[in-house]
């Protein structure tokens, strides 16, 4: 059970075992980070291959698309709660399993991945704004509107037609039933509706239904926690 503490201001870079981090960048100059569909999969086959067990039968799977680089697996550092890919940015909830996982997990994620966009599209120098953010969690009404407002990103994106769980580059498909891949862990999340109903509106009976018809503002809640505009 997560504290009910709410985080402070500035709270980057505590390191803590077994700790919740809200961890977000975006491009520099709000410039695109993913251009085409083969960015994103890039991305998220670099999680797949740092979070899954390192004899995991799928890390067989994995193709050299990746610049050449240290073998590297974070299954016992780091544990994804929830993501967002988003054209200029990114949003990944984690649990930090060892208390130097985070920072290990994230040079590594953002350097082979830049390294990967700069030889593609034929560019030199930094691909994000600064250094990642790393926000610690220690309120649980926080940690669980975090993954709402996570999964609620793509939102301006979709034709009205458009329900959110079609958004590919979102964890939001697998907490309503789409099949969980293994490098991917929702129960944090979705075992708050199991346990404790009393904290939502009486309409409010599943994680869909929070995400999709809850009306309060994660902006205001969240407060600067969240990547500004």
């Amino acid at each position: 059970m997560i504290k009910l503490n709410m985080p402070p201001l500035n709270s980057v870079k505590t390191y803590i075992e077994g700790g919740y981090y809200h961890i977000y960048n975006r491009g520099v100059d709000k410039r695109k980070i993913f251009q085409r569909d083969l960015d994103y999969s890039v991305f998220l086959r670099l999680l797949k291959e740092y979070l899954l067990p390192i004899d995991h039968p799928d890390l067989l799977k994995i193709q050299g698309i990746i610049p050449r680089r240290k073998p590297l697996n974070c299954y016992d550092d780091i544990e994804l709660i929830s993501y967002c890919l988003m054209p200029n940015h990114f949003h990944l909830l984690i649990r930090q399993k060892s208390k130097y996982g985070l920072k290990r997990f994230s040079k590594a994620l953002l350097t082979n991945y830049s390294m990967y966009f700069n030889k593609t599209y034929e560019r030199t120098g930094r691909l994000f704004q600064g250094v990642y953010k790393a926000v610690l969690i220690l309120d649980e009404s926080y940690f669980l509107h975090l993954s709402r407002y996570i999964h609620l990103n793509p939102s301006e994106l979709l034709a009205r037609d458009n329900p959110l769980h079609k958004y590919k580059y979102s964890s939001y498909k697998y907490y309503i039933g789409i099949n969980c891949p293994d490098w991917l862990n929702p129960k944090p999340i979705l075992q708050m509706f199991q346990n404790d109903k009393s904290q939502f509106p009486s309409k409010i009976l599943t994680y869909q239904s929070f995400v999709e018809n809850y009306k309060e503002n994660e902006r205001e809640l969240l407060g600067r926690f969240t990547l500004e505009d």
